[in-house]
């Protein structure tokens, strides 16, 4: 791993924040996390622009801002449009995939059911995210 990542990730179910969290502390990675409740608490923090995150890992299914319409606002901006957003959901419906590739996502993924299989999932995810060039603010 090359790169030690800000990552910001907007969940609004706490056990997915938890299981998170207890994932990158069980890889053992250095990555920073800042948290948002919703899309609205995510917008307020980035619209400050004092510390953008390298990468946003998004839920969609959120009260007060869903993902799709943070992904809008998100993508209207000239600075924030350019931070990889990846989608993490239980959402398999093919609209919402379409959609948020149409914005202008970096990736889609369903979270797995069995923990094993989350824990897998985020370390490749963070690998390949960690080994990339980012544009740091």
């Amino acid at each position: 791993m090359n790169n030690k990542l800000t990552i910001l990730l907007i969940e609004d179910d706490m056990i997915e924040v938890m299981k998170f969290n207890r994932t990158i502390s069980k890889l053992g990675h250095p990555h920073k996390i800042i948290e948002a409740k919703n899309g609205e608490e995510a917008l307020d923090f980035l619209y400050k622009k004092d510390r953008l995150p390298d990468i946003i890992l998004l839920d969609l299914n959120m009260p007060k801002l869903n993902g799709i319409e943070f992904l809008s606002a998100l993508k209207q901006d000239n600075e924030l449009r350019y931070i990889p957003t990846i989608i993490l959901t239980t959402s398999n419906n093919r609209r919402d995939v379409l959609e948020c590739y149409k914005i202008g996502i970096a990736g889609y993924i369903i979270k797995p059911l069995k923990f094993d299989d989350y824990v897998e999932l985020i370390k490749r995810l963070l690998e390949y995210w960690s080994s990339n060039e980012l544009i740091k603010g």
